[in-house]
């Protein structure tokens, strides 16, 4: 789907059924949650026939990290996470994979600090940060136009779950009430599952909001 001149191109992973998206705008792209492989990813890059400008990461859950490292390795790029869940990056106890393995799992430090409210550059785009917290503390979506990404955040038909470390319902309630005062002809692309209209999306938690 385009939004002017941003173009998404979902990359659905087989691991814990998490989305890896790729937007690009002219050139210029991002990766978002790296949870395929690299060689896939990067395949998908030069089909677009643009170069890898950095990776977004919604927030900081193992299973939207598993190529995290070995992608910043081969590209030299840098991920950008809200700076609240920058510790789940360093902190194996923290980004849930000691809760599902009992064991940890670190990465390197991110790059760069996000806060939200900023507007990343991407070609003749730029992509606003909205901090969502709730399914983590530094819980992000990215949008664009009628395009938001979503993480975990928001699902086609429920929310994320809030029951991890710097999980929170008050402010996930919160946030689904922010999400709820955009365009509702938004299209959300949703960190498990598929795609769906924001105002679809949102019936489904009404209850909430």
């Amino acid at each position: 789907m385009e939004v002017e001149s941003l173009k998404i191109v979902p990359i659905c992973s087989d691991s814990y059924g998490a989305n890896t998206y790729l937007l690009v705008s002219l050139d210029e792209a991002f990766i978002v949650d790296p949870t395929v492989s690299v060689g896939a990813m990067l395949k998908a890059v030069e089909k677009e026939g643009a170069s890898l400008k950095g990776i977004l990461l919604t927030h900081g859950h193992f299973d939207h990290l598993f190529s995290l490292d070995p992608l910043r390795k081969d590209t030299g790029v840098g991920a950008y996470i809200h700076q609240k869940d920058a510790i789940m990056l360093t902190d194996g106890k923290k980004n849930a994979f000691f809760d599902f393995f009992g064991k940890e799992r670190t990465y390197a430090p991110a790059e760069h600090l996000l806060s939200g409210g900023e507007l990343l550059p991407l070609g003749n785009e730029k992509l606003e940060v909205i901090h969502t917290p709730g399914h983590t503390q530094g819980s992000v979506c990215y949008r664009c136009g009628d395009i938001l990404v979503t993480g975990d955040t928001l699902f086609s038909n429920t929310y994320g779950r809030c029951d991890l470390y710097g999980g929170n319902m008050t402010q996930m309630r919160e946030s689904l009430k922010h999400l709820s005062s955009l365009d509702g002809n938004i299209v959300i692309y949703p960190g498990h599952g598929e795609a769906e209209i924001l105002s679809n999306a949102l019936s489904s938690v009404d209850y909430l909001l």
